[in-house]
């Protein structure tokens, strides 16, 4: 890894709090539609809790308040289903859909930055009821 890459990396995770620079990969939760399907531009990062990397199109913000948000990425993006985690910089204190994030891959003892995507607007997710049998099978899109 060159020097300057290394170097921005060590600055975005200054410049960004931890907890919603890099989203670390939790038990896969099935992806249902969004209720009422307005979605919203930005969303503040003081309100991310934690999120979920469901696919290369698909991420879940949890949200302070019960809420959570799925963003359906307008293309997909290479090895984010895989890698489980994404990074990403802004000037502001939101995060919007004309933003770009990359994945974060781990090679070897180290970090490295893969593709960059766009994200998609941010929908209220509503999770779809499942009976027992089919708990922890994904729905297809």
């Amino acid at each position: 890894m060159n020097r300057q890459l290394c170097a921005a990396l060590a600055m975005a995770c200054l410049q960004l709090p931890a907890a919603t620079l890099l989203a670390q990969e939790v038990a896969p939760a099935a992806t249902g539609p969004a209720s009422g399907g307005v979605g919203l531009n930005c969303i503040p990062l003081k309100r991310i809790q934690n999120t979920r990397v469901l696919d290369d199109r698909t991420i879940l913000f949890e949200m302070t308040g019960n809420e959570t948000l799925v963003n359906r990425l307008p293309h997909r993006c290479p090895g984010l289903g895989f890698e489980k985690s994404f990074g990403y910089k802004t000037s502001i204190s939101q995060l919007c859909s004309q933003d770009i994030i990359w994945v974060v891959t781990h090679m070897g003892s180290g970090l490295d930055r893969g593709a960059s995507c766009g994200l998609g607007r941010f929908e209220p997710y509503v999770a779809p009821e499942t009976d027992a049998a089919d708990k922890g099978k994904l729905e297809p899109m």
